[in-house]
């Protein structure tokens, strides 16, 4: 094992710049947030003091042009700091993933001149973003929407409620999602960004959760919430093109959290089994734990590629919907199996609290289940198949 350095893989392909960052992530990374891991997971919270940090090093606002206050970054760029920061932990990498990913992506790409005048530099400087589309009734099922948005003059009136809400303990920017035309079935649903200080929003149930537990996880009631008609996403009734095309790009961003957690893992169980002494010599000198590494860290390296590659097709402009939903899908199964197997070779303190291990295990099923299951992974990649088969 001396020969490859797994524990900081080769950056094969990366601009100096995209190395830097990933170097600069990891330093933050281990040096900020490692100490506050366990803290934070068992508090279920994430300092502000942190948060803030996230915004001072531009990790907030990646890929918000320079002259609205971002660092005039690129969809990749963001999917190397997703990857480093979850290589720690996974929590705190979901809330940039969301930020970047998703809420300025689909502002970049969907919001007027206005909307991002005015939206794009409090991303970049100071206020958390949220994407709420799901609801008790519409999880895979994204647009049977429950909630309502009626037009009221120059503004709209929302209401329903929202479910499984990410960043929105945190979040003062929302993306929420409501059917102003039921008739017209998901043609009907239109998407709103709505400030936390809204009248008639409010943040409801907290999920007590698995995994990601420091990463809020929360109801948002919509109670005749009213916003400025300026304040649609796109277009009336283009809610779902805003939806399917900004998660298709989430997706990716969930594949980088699945590469770097899994790293996270191998890296504890590297450097456990190389410290670990049974029977006269270290646990990495066994031919059947080298072999199990070996197959982890292969699987690794192909996990990183597929995400990398569906990134790289996203900054080119070139389809990438099959490839990140092949990123999405196996790097969740390989982060399942790779946090799996490191928790089985540090043996009984792998399954304590005093190594990371455990919740680097907990951590990966989520990926299994949120911005698309599995399930629907697979749906995808079939139809796409089917699509171009001769």
């Amino acid at each position: 094992m001396s020969d490859v350095n797994l524990h900081n893989p080769p950056l094969t392909n990366l601009s100096e710049e995209e190395q830097l960052l990933k170097a600069n992530v990891q330093a933050f990374a281990k040096k900020e947030i490692s100490p506050l891991v366990r803290e934070m997971d068992e508090s279920a919270s994430i300092p502000r003091s942190l948060i803030d940090q996230l915004f001072s090093l531009g990790l907030m606002g990646i890929e918000v042009p320079e002259h609205y206050g971002g660092a005039n970054g690129y969809f990749f760029l963001s999917i190397l700091a997703v990857e480093e920061l979850a290589r720690v932990d996974p929590a705190v990498a979901v809330v940039v993933d969301v930020q970047n990913t998703l809420v300025v992506n689909a502002i970049k790409r969907w919001g007027s001149e206005d909307i991002q005048k005015y939206f794009l530099p409090l991303l970049a400087s100071k206020a958390v973003g949220a994407y709420a589309l799901s609801e008790a009734g519409s999880g895979s099922d994204a647009f049977s929407l429950g909630s309502r948005a009626t037009r009221d003059g120059d503004t709209y009136i929302l209401t329903g409620q929202k479910t499984w809400i990410t960043n929105a303990l945190e979040a003062e920017i929302f993306i929420i999602f409501a059917n102003e035309n039921p008739k017209s079935g998901h043609r009907g649903i239109t998407a709103f960004l709505v400030e936390r200080s809204a009248p008639g929003l409010s943040i409801g149930k907290k999920e007590d959760k698995l995994g990601i537990r420091a990463s809020s996880t929360c109801e948002v009631v919509l109670d005749d919430c009213r916003v400025s008609a300026s304040n649609v996403l796109g277009k009336p009734g283009e809610g779902y093109k805003v939806a399917i095309e900004t998660l298709n790009e989430g997706r990716i961003g969930i594949a980088a959290q699945m590469v770097g957690l899994t790293q996270g893992a191998l890296d504890h169980a590297l450097s456990y089994t190389q410290e670990r002494q049974q029977f006269g010599k270290s646990l990495s000198n066994f031919q059947a734990v080298q072999f199990q590494l070996a197959q982890a860290a292969t699987e690794l390296n192909a996990a990183r590629l597929m995400t990398y590659n569906a990134a790289r097709l996203h900054d080119t402009n070139k389809a990438f919907l099959t490839e990140a939903a092949m990123a999405k899908l196996f790097t969740s199964q390989v982060a399942e199996r790779v946090t799996s197997l490191a928790v089985q070779l540090l043996g009984g303190v792998g399954y304590t609290k005093d190594y990371p291990v455990e919740k680097l295990y907990r951590d990966a099923k989520i990926g299994q289940i949120y911005e698309g299951t599995s399930n629907l992974q697979l749906q995808t990649i079939a139809k796409q198949l089917l699509k171009t088969s001769p």
